[in-house]
């Protein structure tokens, strides 16, 4: 049987899965993104480690890498990420050699996408955006059910709209951008700014809302206030069906996703005179960068293998089959 790997690469994350044909995940390795001010390869080692570690039975048929970065039209390189070393660097060729197998990259977001697209909670909706929230935001848009990259292929870096006009320094060198108040970053910089622990991390924020604590609560409320007014910039842009909302930081569901719809609402211009789009969860939670990720290596290394037969069946002079 074939192995198909997907590999999500974020601000602290690397995340390998091993996914079946219809999604479900197999087998997962973990390892923590070494930095963003470290050499590239040391990035791409803890790649390595991960496929390794779902390799050790059977080569890969394909591996697909959701990076969460500027990824070029062609899907060849990263062009910039704010919370990775990678700039204009030629990611998918260099793995693929490493790791002798074909390789195929895309951003983090627009993988995200397709794995809810495919099994998940965009379904067959046709017109709608995808919104992840980790270290920071990333961002997908699906028209007419499929993922529109962009003459780029950098569509749907939402979190660097500047929400703010003098507000916060980002990361990625720009002034006031919406993760910079509305990311999993931006739910610690809260907690921390009300004398809670400099070492605090977002799941404890979660667990600590959960349990009832008052600053952690304040801290969802924000970051989901931010979440609905960036959303209905978002919904005034692109009319989407539905909107889904992924990333680590989704696990709080409505202690972040309440908020976020009153405010969506509150900010929506004429939202009692048209249809205010459903902002739900995405289905397959922290793992569906990975999943789409290996739906894209998998969906390409089939489109390959149909190609190469009709090659063959061309020079031996009959028909390919429908």
């Amino acid at each position: 049987m074939a192995l198909f790997i997907g590999v999500d690469i974020g601000g602290t994350k690397v995340l390998a899965a091993a996914v079946s044909t219809t999604g479900r995940v197999l087998r997962t390795a973990h390892r923590t993104t070494p930095g963003r001010r470290v050499e590239a390869s040391l990035i791409e080692d803890a790649l390595t480690e991960a496929v390794e570690e779902l390799s050790t039975t059977r080569r890969p048929s394909a591996i697909g890498i959701a990076a969460a970065g500027f990824v070029d039209v062609q899907g060849e390189r990263v062009r910039f990420a704010p919370h990775l070393p990678w700039r204009d660097e030629g990611v998918r060729a260099r793995l693929a050699e490493r790791w002798n197998a074909p390789v195929v990259l895309d951003n983090d977001a627009n993988c995200a996408a397709r794995a809810e697209i495919a099994y998940g909670a965009v379904g067959h909706s046709q017109y709608a955006l995808v919104v992840t929230l980790g270290t920071g935001i990333g961002g997908a848009v699906v028209l007419d059910g499929t993922v529109h990259r962009g003459y780029n292929g950098m569509a749907g870096e939402f979190g660097h709209m500047q929400v703010v006009p003098n507000g916060q320094a980002c990361e990625c060198g720009g002034i006031g951008c919406w993760e910079r108040y509305c990311s999993g970053n931006a739910l610690v910089r809260f907690v921390q700014a009300q004398g809670g622990r400099q070492d605090i991390t977002g799941p404890e924020i979660t667990e600590a809302a959960r349990a009832g604590d008052p600053v952690a609560l304040a801290a969802f409320a924000d970051v989901g206030e931010w979440l609905g007014i960036g959303v209905s910039n978002l919904v005034e842009a692109f009319d989407p069906e539905i909107v889904v909302i992924g990333g680590g930081v989704s696990a709080a569901d409505d202690l972040l996703l309440a908020p976020a719809r009153v405010a969506l609402r509150e900010s929506l211009v004429g939202a009692d005179h048209r249809a205010v789009p459903p902002l739900v969860r995405a289905s397959l939670g922290p793992e569906a960068g990975a999943i789409g990720a290996a739906y894209l290596a998998r969906e390409r290394f089939r489109s390959a293998g149909t190609r190469a037969r009709a090659r063959r069946q061309a020079a031996r002079g009959t028909a390919p089959r429908p």
